[in-house]
């Protein structure tokens, strides 16, 4: 049984790449609806699916289980009242202490300001620098990769010494070298600043995100000699242990911090936290309708392209009329014939599915190099393309090989 099906296996794909050989124009042009549908729904899955990682990497990598004490709500979009949070106090230093006693659940808890400056060394300037001072928690949360020198020290940030960690981006424009910047000093509103460390590359980023490769990363203590604590939108940022679930790390962050500003139960809270669940969430709406889209338009050439099949398995059926009418003199049974003709058309439909799949790849090239971020096919996006060309193949080959299958062998034979 298992040779018979083999056998069976192995013919119909010879006929398939015979018919293909044979009638080249022919078959190209009734293929084509079926690469070019591939080509528009694997390409887009490909594109959004690589955009979506990305973004979602992005949004990631603000920290897992982290969630942002802050004065405003980060829901944003039409109408945001921001005029409820303007007047809520920030986030202050002094707090972080009391949250960590207040939360049992908070595994590391770091104070953050955060600005834009200049960052100037000799006669070089480099503008609009995104600059942060952090306390050592930070490092810890963010999980930060340092590929030249040295982290900023747990002594550093205590003491707040004049030392930072610099963006690959700014090392390499004020030092052309990444690695040159190590013990160098660059300065900040006067004040120097000696490099210990130089992050490592994260490239082009989609939705903003950290973009450390074009900032400063300074002792909060240092910071707060440069910048004023309450211009710089400070927040406290705490990321719960792994055990805890997302949703009891927040309430009991609410808790505590209520308890810290002494709000009575019918008082509204006046801060925010924030977590990025929601985020992720938008994210994933908006992708997944982008893959329906991207599912209608090479749907309608899938449907070209299965006429196209279809058409060449009428004609198919009908050139082999006398070869169907002998295999069944000899014994075939219809069963045999249409599965014969249901796997070469099949076959027809991957072969044309394998071109498409192959202008994918070409596509993630190109788009790769432009966006300066990884465009992939991933394996399932591969699954996809051999499980749409397998039910395309049947769907336009069924007809035919029932056609094909309920033929009289004395008639077959004699036409």
């Amino acid at each position: 049984m298992f040779r018979r099906t083999i056998e069976i296996i192995t013919n119909s794909f010879g006929m398939a790449v015979q018919e293909l050989w044979k009638n080249k124009l022919r078959t190209f042009l009734s293929l084509f609806g079926v690469t070019i549908g591939i080509f528009c729904i694997i390409g887009v899955l490909a594109t959004v699916n690589s955009l979506q990682r990305n973004i979602q990497n992005e949004i990631e990598s603000f920290g897992n289980n982290t969630m942002f004490i802050d004065k405003w709500e980060w829901g944003g979009g039409p109408g945001y009242e921001w005029w409820q949070f303007v007047n809520r106090p920030h986030p202050k230093f002094s707090e972080v202490k009391q949250v960590k006693e207040r939360s049992p659940s908070a595994e590391y808890i770091a104070f953050l300001i955060n600005t834009t400056g200049n960052v100037d060394i000799g006669g070089l300037t480099l503008n609009n620098v995104k600059i942060y001072g952090a306390t050592d928690e930070f490092l810890l949360i963010q999980s930060i990769n340092v590929e030249y020198g040295r982290p900023i020290s747990d002594a550093e940030f205590g003491y707040g010494s004049n030392v930072g960690l610099i963006g690959n981006e700014i090392a390499t424009k004020i030092f052309g070298e990444p690695e040159l910047a190590i013990h160098k000093s660059i300065t900040i509103k006067g004040r120097k600043i000696l490099v210990c460390g130089i992050i490592k590359k994260q490239g082009k980023q989609m939705v903003g995100g950290w973009e450390y490769d074009k900032s400063v990363i300074l002792p909060f203590q240092f910071a707060r000699t440069i910048y004023k604590e309450e211009k710089t939108d400070p927040i406290i940022m705490a990321r719960g242990y792994p055990s805890v679930s997302k949703e009891a790390f927040k309430d009991e962050l609410e808790g505590a911090m209520r308890s810290i500003r002494k709000l009575s139960p019918k008082t509204e809270s006046n801060f925010a936290i924030n977590n990025l669940d929601d985020a992720s969430k938008q994210v994933e709406e908006i992708f997944g309708g982008l893959n329906i889209g991207a599912a209608i338009i090479g749907g309608i050439s899938l449907i070209v392209g299965l006429f196209g099949v279809a058409n060449i398995m009428f004609v198919t059926v009908k050139e082999r009329t006398s070869q169907i009418g002998l295999k069944k003199a000899i014994g075939a049974k219809r069963r045999v014939i249409l599965t014969e003709f249901l796997l070469e058309s099949a076959f027809l439909c991957i072969i044309g599915g394998l071109v498409g799949l192959f202008l994918v790849f070409l596509l993630s090239v190109i788009l790769t190099k432009v966006l300066e971020f990884p465009i992939f096919v991933s394996i399932t996006n591969m699954a996809w393309t051999f499980f749409i060309c397998i039910l395309v193949g049947i769907i336009a080959g069924i007809v035919p090989a029932v056609q094909a299958a309920k033929m009289d062998p004395v008639v077959a034979i004699r036409s």
